[in-house]
């Protein structure tokens, strides 16, 4: 195309372009708003439940009965910072620069943003220049650095028809370019719009609280109406009093204190790993990396350092010793632009070696071709790359440095001279020696890995560079399946789809496969992590279940990660498992002290019910505590212990079948409470005590019942265990004695007191054998 013909848009062509809208400009925006999270957060049912209680209990001015109030918000204010968070990164996401644009329009040069480019325009890109739309190139020769958008390390030759794909940019040449998609419609764009995702919180635990707190949502009104007629109409009780016993039963029954200690737990969770050097910027990723049974690793940068080195040379000639080649390489690498991860590791061992050699006839490196060469006077022409594509047959030395895991350049020389307009090669092309670059493993790397494995975590590596590559720095980095590759540049999505779980190691894989592995692996039931640091591995770290990147990665990876390793070492990733675990864990051995008051609170408004068909006033029960009695109880039983608790370390594999196993545990302490309660007032009535003794006694049982939960926790007991059961217990029996008149209880009587141990004595031993079943009903 001859530079006549380079005239651009006319200025009428771009008016009426920009008029039909074909302009490059863009803004995605996340699909979440800031009110929906709001909405989110804080208009869901388990709030509105407790909502409703509290405005009764403020309509009656029931003002001390009101502090449970303060742990839904805070609840709802915490997950709204998070969301705020994760929002607040995923908005400051760009894979595009804002650098003015060089156009031709009308036959002259001139500069504009890229936004107003459009569709149809003629850009000029020179080197260092970042492709700001799909354009195909019209006139001129460069080398296209792709690594950002596919992973490729390698430079990418252009010619004329080729396509340049918005979002890299260019290492060499000047090429004319005629954009052919703009907006929304660029490759970069879409694969913004696609990690601009907001993925929404995965939490095994609070989606179990949920499904109780739907099961209550839907009886909680009726109960609640139930419970407040059967106390006002029937019992003849004041409002207030009928509105606070009413309350009680309804708020045993929404699980609102084991959500505020998840949100506290990952709190700490967060905080331990920040002075870890690990940036967690979405806290409930630290649960879910816990659950991960299958961690997909990028090989650049997580197994390996990322840097590469020269390890060697290897003179394949008589005629070249070591020193000679060296100086050779230096005048190669100062004359040449080559600017790869190859290219700047030769640099750097011999580029300021000193030569006497004069360059022409330069020719970069391309992807394509797989080599570059230039003419050095008195040497001839001098060629580096890839040994398979200058030589006919690989010399021992070759095959021995891919054994290792290295890559390998062939430096090669012809005396014929370089025909710049027919790029092939010459017959007489000798090797004269082999160059061996090496991506040094991270050290350590192979302990985690082996780690990992121990811990049934199954590993792929997923990764842009050549298969087989990837397959020798798996071996040399002891991974095990490190035999089982495939190059997913030769294959269809389908036949992807099939070999994702069979598979370990994933070579050539385009940012659209990366993504698709992980929602392969996702569908068959696995919760997947995924590893990354480049532009390449986006979709696959949204995807995921869990994303960590490096520090040293991307900026744009650190924007949208779960987890961020600031030292931008893969042999962290185990520390934030082992936090993950402690989390989920501990909560999981505490859980059943908070379920039993959501059983017990459902089975005794069941009876309360119940009692009001046998129409005699003197039958009925009326829920025996207040919601100020709870809050003081769950202070020394739900409150401190648990605290404590969450914080040691646990660092066994998790259980599976949180919910079943919790209630499980919870059910004999839940039904022990309701057989206390349904005994002291029958016992009671009998022997013609006082509401004052039974409501005493209640409250004493109900909390020693709620420590024999506590000590199993405790289980097995060392000093601080057993020094934080006899803080409760005094705690307990202390405030009870003080605050008898802010809780309406009176103190144990020579009376009540032997009910009180007799009931324990009994309640003790069946806690006992329920805890000896319960343990090899679950081990």
């Amino acid at each position: 195309m001859e530079m006549n013909e380079l005239k651009g848009l006319t200025y009428e062509e771009v008016r009426k372009k920009i008029q039909r809208g074909q302009t490059n400009e863009f803004k995605a925006n996340t699909s979440t708003s800031t009110w929906q999270i709001i909405k989110r957060n804080v208009f869901t049912l388990f709030n509105a439940l407790n909502f409703v209680i509290a405005v009764a209990l403020v309509a009656v001015q029931a003002w001390s009965n009101l502090v449970f109030f303060a742990v839904i918000c805070f609840n709802a204010l915490s997950g709204i910072a998070t969301e705020l968070r994760a929002k607040r990164m995923i908005d400051k996401l760009n894979l595009m620069s804002k650098e003015l644009v060089t156009v031709i329009r009308a036959g002259e040069e001139e500069t504009i943003a890229p936004e107003e480019i459009v569709l149809g325009d003629l850009i000029k890109l020179s080197a260092g220049d970042q492709i700001p739309s799909d354009a195909l190139v019209q006139k001129g020769v460069a080398e296209a650095n792709e690594a950002m958008l596919t992973g490729e390390s390698d430079l990418v030759l252009k010619e004329e028809g080729d396509e340049l794909l918005s979002g890299s940019f260019l290492a060499s040449g000047q090429v004319y370019a005629r954009v052919k998609r703009v907006g929304a419609n660029n490759y970069a764009n879409k694969l913004m719009v696609e990690a601009k995702t907001l993925k929404p919180i995965n939490s095994r635990i609070l989606y179990n609280l949920a499904k109780i707190s739907s099961f209550t949502g839907k009886i909680i009104i009726p109960f609640g109406i139930a419970l407040f007629c059967e106390a006002f109409l029937i019992k003849l009780l004041p409002m207030k009093d009928s509105v606070i016993t009413s309350s009680t039963a309804l708020l045993g029954m929404l699980p609102k204190g084991i959500a505020l200690l998840t949100v506290t737990s990952l709190l700490t969770a967060v905080i331990k790993l920040g002075m870890r050097k690990v940036l967690v910027q979405e806290m409930y990723s630290v649960e879910t990396l816990a659950r991960v049974d299958t961690l997909c690793l990028d090989k650049t940068g997580t197994i390996t350092q990322g840097k590469m080195t020269v390890k060697g040379i290897h003179s394949l000639s008589e005629h070249f010793s070591e020193e000679t080649i060296e100086v050779i390489l230096a005048a190669y690498m100062q004359n040449s632009e080559d600017n790869n991860p190859t290219a700047q590791a030769i640099r750097k061992a011999y580029g300021e070696l000193e030569h006497a050699y004069l360059a022409e006839s330069i020719i970069p490196f391309s992807s394509d071709r797989k080599w570059g060469a230039m003419t050095l006077t008195n040497l001839g022409t001098i060629y580096l790359g890839a040994p398979e594509m200058l030589l006919k047959e690989n010399p021992p030395a070759v095959l021995e440095a891919q054994a290792h895991g290295s890559r390998v350049l062939i430096l090669a020389r012809s005396v014929e001279a370089i025909d710049m307009h027919d790029l092939t090669l010459p017959s007489d092309v000798e090797a004269i020696a082999v160059i061996e670059i090496l991506d040094l493993i991270r050290e350590g790397a192979a302990e985690t890995l082996d780690y990992l494995r121990s811990q049934d975590v199954d590993l792929k590596i997923i990764s842009g560079d050549n298969p087989v590559t990837v397959s020798y720095i798996a071996k040399e980095a002891g991974f095990e399946s490190y035999e089982s590759y495939i190059d997913c540049s030769k294959i269809e999505d389908d036949e992807l789809v099939d070999l994702a779980e069979s598979t370990a190691i994933f070579g050539r894989v385009s940012p659209h496969q990366k993504k698709l592995l992980i929602q392969t692996l996702k569908a068959a039931g696995r919760t997947t992590a995924m590893t990354g640091d480049g532009v390449n591995d986006i979709l696959a770290l949204r995807e995921a279940d869990c994303s960590i990147v490096m520090a040293e990665g991307d900026p744009a990876t650190r924007q949208i990660a779960n987890l961020v390793l600031l030292n931008s070492d893969f042999n962290d990733v185990p520390e934030i498992l082992f936090e993950g675990r402690r989390v989920v864990n501990n909560i999981g051995r505490i859980a059943p002290i908070f379920f039993i008051k959501t059983i017990y609170s459902f089975i005794l408004a069941i009876i309360c019910i119940a009692s009001a068909l046998f129409f005699d006033v003197n039958y009925l029960l009326i829920f025996p505590f207040i919601p100020i009695q709870i809050t003081l109880i769950d202070q020394f039983v739900e409150g401190f212990p648990p605290f404590v608790l969450t914080f040691e370390r646990n660092i066994k594999p998790v259980e599976k079948h949180f919910l079943k196993r919790s209630l499980h545990l919870a059910l004999p302490n839940a039904l022990m409470v309701v057989f206390s309660v349904l005994f002291v007032r029958l016992w009671g009535a009998h022997h013609g005590w006082s509401s004052l003794d039974m409501s005493t006694l209640s409250y004493y049982l109900l909390g020693s019942i709620g420590f024999l939960s506590v000590i199993r926790a405790c289980l097995p007991l060392n000093i601080w265990r057993g020094l934080l059961i006899i803080f409760s217990v005094c705690g307990f029996y202390l405030s009870a004695f003080y605050l008898k008149g802010l809780i309406e209880i009176g103190t144990l009587t020579a009376v009540t007191f032997p009910v009180y141990l007799a009931l324990m004595s009994l309640f003790t031993g069946i806690f006992i054998l329920a805890t000896i079943y319960q343990k090899y009903e679950f081990d």
